[in-house]
């Protein structure tokens, strides 16, 4: 307990179902509110006894909560906390947790009730993590805070960026929609006392290229601001009520965004109303001196950050606990650059959060729950896992070869991820999640009186799975490894000075016994669930790698701290000097089946975690020799291809062909996964084409010589278990892309250009691959007649559509009803845009009324000066299976606004 005094928290307690949320609703929007009798709310009750415990700090002890490692204030009996917490699409933590989808896969069920669900499920694991870390007195490291960074709402505005499969998509309605639902879900029923509070980033016009984030100067229209770039943030802090927002790296038109008073006085805390906390992206602070040169120094850019609105700042260096961080905010108090009272507001709203989401007691309950392995890997979950690949999962094409049988049928499947588990999990996953599926793994499983034949491909790039459990054994033919921890002699200092890590790397000494031996599945860090390891230590895993298959395999390590790897007791990998986004650390090797081979992984931690894993793929020396041979007899040939998010990447070192520093260089598949299908189309055999990627690739190949394509995604640890169901037809895919998906970079302007003209469908002017919302199923849909009822007073207040759903097929299935508009001819507006869906489950047969009820803001475009309003003039509706004009089935009606209507920002 707090040793402050406090007034008693029952007044929050019974307020703790309460909102009065009012602030930034527009014309026909919701308001979110409810009058209460009482004076005092949950927020106001938060704030009071935050300011409180600032009152009660001294200088020297409020400083250092400006940074993400708040160190613990032992005389208040206030623990430490670290605001860095990931769970982008699952939570990244020291036990199991579920991996779900990658956002962009996600995006593609166009399903924002199953989104909610998604985050509700992360949410519940993020706080199971907080409470293991209560236990183990971990607090105060990546991945134990009450809070995340997540989710990603920037716009996906060109298929280069290596980070867009983080994002929702190109369109910023469907952004909205299901970025509100993840802000509820992870925030849970009550936004004033949040169970985790989410974070949409990065705020804002933040989407590539990787190289020059930390740099650029983004000049941007207030049309394309107004339009593109803001919307999605706005639903997510106006209607989600997120309570907190993360602030971009770049500068927009010549302000950093972390020091913006247009984005972040103006907008965010004037239009918005925005009371929830600021944090910066990790060195977005640091960049307004070193990278922008917005201020002549270190003290100056804080002091710009802060009083401009940045609560709190990430910083990399407290990954390596770097002392003195605190140092540039008391020079710039010294200087007169801020004030106490800039530093007391900053605190005052980081303390309220931490009270409200029960890190503090006083507000709320504590999260003290006691977690487990069991607490994590819910079957509930597990199913929402796989809910989600398979809604994910967008049928592009078909012939008529899928569904496939089940009974008898030959498959071969190719290309490097057919067996693959590494794919399925994306970026910003953690590496402990439930066992992932393999497409092979999950075809087995599905069609067990099939035969299905896995063709290895050749070395590449995309190597590197996780070598799993059933591939190792310990000392005593138990599967897994045993893993021993050696805490570090003496008493490394909390944190430390200029050149002392290195002094203490290079003298540290490690204790002859462990104080830890267990048992573990995977050569993982994942020592933060053990109280007695120390933050410094070292950590062996040891025991025999047992390969399944006779073969070649590449063997190594993935990571970028000091890790190493012996095999068969000599000396095979280091991964010493190897930077951070680095591909795995391969060797190829010959092994043979069922022969132990002696392995030792050995990783130091210096924060908590050895961030090493053990990393393999079986690969034949000629994959079109071994097509060739062992796809002969094959009935149908199943290619698994697509890229990693190891390749696409935020700020990646890697530059190989097709990919330079995280962003891609062409739209086309790597050369040699192309030369592998091209091979197999030529057998004559029916070809079906599984894509893994997180960004939209040229599929024309394909779309003109294969018999059907199914775009997964990085559909998560579920993903090939649900890739199978959807080939087998037990699950009718169901998904629609929520990107548009080009041929060439040629018919896109400069990666680097912001302006949206001629970028996504909602303003590209020319024919693509395969358009925005397109997805097929096993089934046929049909749309009836649209009508459109306009609201009381006229359409400029809002309007009814309905039309009639039919499955006209003979299966169920469900159909994503999408619904565009055409707007006024007047300047600004798109060609056409996204303003609402549903999702409907439809029998063979069955039909259903679909209605939408569109508000003013729904029916708004913005003008050239950056003012958004319902314009005056002719709409046109459609209701669909995608866009009109692209060979969906679409029905169409029209309605007509008298007045124009200009709508707040």
């Amino acid at each position: 307990m707090l040793k402050i005094r406090l007034r008693s928290g029952s007044t929050a307690l019974a307020l703790a179902s309460v909102l009065i949320w009012a602030v930034g609703a527009g014309p026909g929007e919701p308001l979110h509110a409810q009058s209460v009798s009482e004076v005092t709310t949950v927020r106001d009750q938060a704030d009071e006894r935050a300011a409180q415990i600032v009152s009660q700090l001294t200088l020297e002890e409020k400083l250092p909560q400006l940074l993400n490692t708040a160190p613990a204030i032992p005389r208040l009996d206030i623990p430490a906390y670290n605001w860095w917490t990931e769970s982008l699409h699952g939570a990244m933590g020291a036990l199991p947790t579920t991996n779900f989808p990658e956002p962009i896969g996600l995006a593609a069920t166009f399903d924002a009730p199953l989104v909610k669900d998604v985050a509700r499920a992360i949410s519940t694991e993020v706080r199971g993590l907080h409470a293991l870390a209560r236990q183990t007195g971990r607090m105060g490291r990546i991945g134990t805070g009450l809070d995340t960074w997540s989710p990603n709402l920037n716009i996906f505005r060109d298929p280069r960026w290596g980070r867009g499969q983080e994002t929702y998509g190109e369109d910023p309605f469907l952004t909205a929609r299901l970025g509100v639902a993840f802000v509820e879900g992870m925030q849970g029923d009550n936004p004033a006392l949040p169970d985790v509070v989410a974070t949409p980033k990065h705020f804002a016009v933040h989407s590539g290229p990787e190289s020059t984030r930390h740099h650029a100067n983004v000049f941007v229209s207030r049309h394309d601001l107004e339009d593109t770039y803001l919307p999605a943030f706005r639903a997510a802090i106006v209607e989600g009520r997120a309570g907190s927002v993360m602030c971009a790296y770049n500068r927009v038109d010549g302000q950093p965004a972390c020091a913006s008073d247009d984005l972040l006085e103006d907008i965010l805390r004037g239009a918005w109303k925005f009371d929830g906390y600021v944090v910066s992206d990790c060195d977005a602070v640091r960049d307004i001196h070193t990278q922008h040169k917005f201020a002549p120094d270190a003290a100056a850019a804080v002091a710009a950050a802060l009083r401009l609105g940045v609560d709190l700042e990430c910083h990399t260096a407290t990954l390596s606990d770097t002392a003195g961080l605190e140092d540039r905010y008391r020079e710039a108090l010294e200087r007169g650059l801020i004030t106490e009272a800039d530093v007391d507001r900053a605190l005052v709203r980081l303390f309220s959060a931490r009270l409200r989401n029960g890190d503090l007691p006083g507000v709320r309950e504590p999260s003290v729950g006691a977690p487990s392995p069991a607490s994590f890997e819910r079957p509930e979950h597990a199913i929402t896992a796989l809910t989600a690949a398979e809604e994910s999962l967008v049928l592009l094409k078909n012939d008529g070869v899928l569904p496939l049988r089940t009974d008898g049928l030959k498959i071969a499947v190719i290309g490097p991820f057919g067996d693959a588990t590494r794919v399925l999990r994306g970026n910003y996953s953690g590496t402990i999640s439930a066992p992932p599926i393999s497409v092979v793994e999950g075809l087995r499983s599905v069609m067990p009186k099939a035969q299905v034949t896995q063709v290895p491909f050749g070395e590449s790039f995309t190597d590197g799975d996780p070598v799993p459990e059933s591939a190792l054994q310990d000392e005593d033919g138990q599967p897994g490894l045993t893993a021993r921890y050696y805490n570090a002699l003496g008493y490394p200092p909390r944190l430390f000075g200029p050149g002392e890590l290195e002094a203490f790397r290079q003298q540290v000494r490690y204790a002859q016994e462990p104080i830890v031996t267990r048992r573990e599945r995977s050569v993982d860090g994942r020592s933060l669930d053990l109280g007695e390891v120390s933050d410094h230590h070292r950590v062996v895993w040891s025991g025999y790698l047992v390969p399944p298959e006779t073969g070649l395999y590449r063997l190594g390590l993935a990571g970028f701290q000091t890790g190493s790897l012996s095999f068969q007791g000599k000396p095979f990998v280091d991964l010493k000097g190897v930077p951070w986004g680095s591909l795995p650390t391969l060797r190829t090797v010959h092994l043979e089946k069922g022969q132990r081979y002696p392995i030792e992984v050995m990783g130091v931690s210096e924060t908590g975690n050895a961030g090493v894993g053990l990393a393999w793929k079986r690969i034949s020396a000629d994959p079109v020799a071994a097509l060739h041979q062992m796809a002969a007899d094959a009935d149908v040939i199943v290619a698994v291809m697509g890229l990693t998010s190891d390749l696409e990447a935020e700020e990646s070192p890697v530059a190989i062909p097709g990919f330079a520093r995280g962003d891609k260089t062409t739209l086309d598949i790597p050369a040699d996964q192309q030369a592998l299908l091209e091979a197999a189309q030529a057998m004559g055999k029916p070809l079906v084409l599984v894509a893994m990627n997180g960004s939209p690739i040229n599929l024309a190949w394909a779309k003109d010589k294969a018999d059907a394509i199914i775009e997964a995604w990085y559909p998560g640890q579920a993903g090939g278990l649900a890739i199978a169901n959807v080939l087998t037809g037990k699950a009718n895919p169901s998904g629609k892309l929520p990107l548009t998906f080009n041929q060439s970079l040629d018919q896109l302007p400069p990666f680097d250009d912001y302006r949206m003209t001629g970028r996504t469908y909602r303003y590209y002017e020319g024919e693509a691959v395969y358009p925005f919302g397109h997805g097929l199923s096993y089934t046929t849909f049909a749309f009836g007649p649209v009508t459109v009822t306009p609201a009381a007073g006229g359409a400029m207040n809002g309007a009814r559509v309905e039309a009639e759903l039919r499955n006209t097929g003979d299966r169920p299935g469900d159909e994503v009803a999408q619904l565009y508009l055409t707007f006024p001819s007047l300047p600004g507006v798109p060609n056409i845009a996204l303003r609402d869906f549903q999702r409907v489950r439809l029998a063979p047969g069955e039909s259903r009324r679909v209605s939408f009820d569109l508000s003013p803001r729904d029916l708004s475009a913005v003008d050239p000066e950056g003012v958004r309003r319902v314009m005056a003039g002719d709409y046109r509706v459609f209701v669909g299976s995608g866009q009109p004009e692209t060979g969906a089935p679409v029905s169409a009606g029209a309605f007509h606004v008298e007045q124009a209507v200009e709508l707040p920002r």
